[in-house]
């Protein structure tokens, strides 16, 4: 049933969460669209009153895009590919009528046009335009082809124009807070695989189930980076062209930094899951055995200590992304260092007083110190806390910024240090 509960619940955040978030920006853009296509019409039917003039407002909608980069973009596509389907169908209307054949022969040239003209998304729109023309017989062929360019560009001026009047935001700030959300779920795995050790060794159950659980998510996690990654240049190509962008700072840089931080950290932790899983699933080392030994001990804390720094990074990268913070507390992030270091420390300690002669505990240890090693290597935080210490004051946008860590944050103070003893023979 936790299998089920838990899942379900990280849905539900997520989902409330999305909304809180992007519910005013989705509404924000749903307007200008709904704007841009209610303004091309008008201005379509005042130019050509005996035509539906529906083709504008559909242009309107297609040219409209979320950067201004994309828009030129989709705008110079769309107008290409109506005049390419538009020419198709006049020289074939001035020669043959409409029949299946030829209908076939202008539908397989327009997208071998639109493929020659790497029209993306809009070679569709190739042969849709030269079939429309086609349609209306070799009489009217010349009238409906300059009708459908004359609506098709006006519905294109007015998506421009209106992106150019009321420019996208840049979403540098969606695309940090997409890094956070990450980050939080790869510390919201490490936490539960901590309190999962705990569990185990009150009840004495076994961690096998539980070890390919870890394992499971950490390699899903991993396959999500991509998603964020779509963010990140999402918010890149936002500032490219952007009236908004003018005398704000670009933090892509840093928030790209970020990611690939995060991204390195997350396929360390995949391996150490998977290091953990083999030890569980070890002939030579019972999950019963693992689990009445300090190691466990040392493990479950470990992981809490990771969660922590993975968690205060996110944050870091999120206020990157976000004007008006004062400049954090470097103690913070000196709590999240040394916790990793103090658990670095349990483990090379516990290695050498209560030693393990099977392959698989070796193969577990190297794989755990590996691992903070790897965190402390790529979150930087003490050259974090050495530039911050450095910063007195105000913060400049440049500098990443740490919010308060919650109580959900693991430091070593919560956790003292472990006092190591030889295990029971």
């Amino acid at each position: 049933m936790p299998e089920i509960v838990e899942p379900l619940r990280r849905v539900a955040r997520v989902t409330v969460e999305r909304l809180r978030q992007r519910g005013r920006s989705s509404a924000a853009w749903a307007l200008r669209l709904t704007a841009a296509a209610v303004a091309s019409y008008i201005v379509a039917h005042a130019l050509f009153p005996d035509s539906d003039a529906l083709l504008a407002p559909l242009t309107a909608l297609l040219v409209v895009q979320l950067t201004p980069v994309s828009l030129l973009t989709s705008g110079v596509q769309r107008v290409v590919s109506v005049v390419a389907g538009v020419a198709v169908a006049v020289l074939f209307s001035s020669v043959f009528g409409v029949s299946w054949w030829s209908l076939g022969i202008v539908v397989a040239l327009s997208m071998l046009v639109a493929q020659v003209l790497r029209l993306g998304s809009n070679q569709l729109e190739v042969p849709i335009s030269a079939m429309l023309v086609l349609g209306a017989g070799a009489g009217g062929a010349e009238i409906a082809a300059s009708q459908r360019m004359a609506e098709t560009l006006v519905g294109a001026a007015v998506g421009v124009l209106s992106n150019l009047l009321f420019p996208p935001k840049v979403t540098t700030g969606d695309a940090g807070g997409a890094i956070e959300g990450f980050a939080e779920d790869l510390a919201h795995l490490l936490d539960a695989a901590a309190d999962d050790l705990d569990s185990a060794l009150d009840t004495g159950a076994p961690l096998i189930d539980r070890t390919s659980r870890w394992l499971g998510e950490a390699r899903r996690l991993t396959h999500d980076i991509p998603n964020v990654g779509t963010a990140l240049l999402r918010a890149e190509e936002s500032r490219r062209l952007n009236v908004r962008a003018v005398g704000t700072q670009d933090v892509g840089p840093g928030l790209r930094h970020g990611l690939e931080a995060l991204e390195h950290s997350s396929v360390a932790v995949r391996s150490m899951f998977r290091s953990l899983d083999d030890a569980g699933r070890s002939r030579e080392s019972q999950p019963e055995d693992f689990t009445e030994t300090l190691h466990a001990i040392a493990v479950g804390l470990l992981l809490h200590e990771q969660a922590a720094a993975v968690r205060a990074f996110g944050r870091l990268v999120r206020t990157e992304a976000q004007p008006g913070h004062d400049l954090p507390d470097a103690e913070q992030l000196r709590m999240a260092s040394e916790g990793l270091k103090e658990a670095r420390a349990r483990l090379t300690e516990l290695a050498m007083i209560s030693p393990r002669e099977d392959a698989t505990f070796a193969e577990l240890n190297f794989a755990l110190l590996t691992t903070v090693g790897r965190l402390l290597s790529e979150l930087k935080l003490d050259e974090l806390i050495r530039h911050l210490e450095r910063r007195p004051g105000l913060v400049s946008r440049r500098v990443v910024a740490l919010q308060r860590l919650d109580d959900k944050v693991i430091s070593p103070t919560v956790h003292p240090r472990l006092s190591v003893r030889r295990r029971r023979r």
